[in-house]
């Protein structure tokens, strides 16, 4: 029987991890893809983002993660209130179109999909699994990234069907 090696292990030292080895080994972990999206005195902004999670369900709360260095993340902190829109496998054009990687920049964003408002005036997805109405509790900088945690105001339900997800670096229906 032939054995495979064994994949390279990160090792820590003064200066942690490599970063590239770890993009590498979060490349290979199945998320589920978000649009997260922001109005208010700042004006309407989003972001597509992977790292989502729930805090607690008393109060019912979620944390997000985005880069310190993104044009939204200044918007939700400054609107004070954010929707996390889960994405059906059919919204995956819309993912690329809040991930930047369209022409589309800025408000203009929202020119694709079809938006309706919830609670905090977040902008919800009428086609998102779930949209998570949220008003900013607490949010902090580690190292390149705002964790920001959101107490859930308001849920809206959608249609159930395939979820979509991101792993090894594309999308896929789950």
């Amino acid at each position: 029987m032939l054995k495979t090696p064994a994949p390279p292990l990160a090792e820590t030292g003064a200066h942690g991890v490599d970063p590239v080895l770890f993009r590498e080994g979060m490349s290979r972990v199945a998320a589920a893809v978000h649009v997260v999206t922001t109005d208010g005195p700042s004006g309407p902004a989003g972001f597509t983002a992977t790292a989502v999670t729930p805090v607690t369900d008393s109060p019912a709360s979620l944390l997000v993660c985005v880069n310190t260095a993104a044009r939204s993340a200044q918007a939700l902190l400054t609107n004070r209130a954010f929707c996390v829109n889960v994405l059906s496998a059919s919204d995956r054009d819309l993912a690329d179109v809040f991930a930047g990687r369209t022409e589309l920049h800025g408000p203009a964003r929202f020119s694709k999909g079809e938006w309706g408002k919830l609670v905090t005036g977040a902008p919800a997805l009428a086609t998102s699994l779930v949209a998570f109405d949220c008003r900013l509790s607490d949010a902090r900088v580690v190292a390149t990234h705002h964790v920001i945690i959101g107490e859930i105001v308001s849920i809206r339900l959608g249609e159930t069907k395939p979820a979509l997800v991101y792993q090894g670096r594309l999308y896929h229906g789950l």
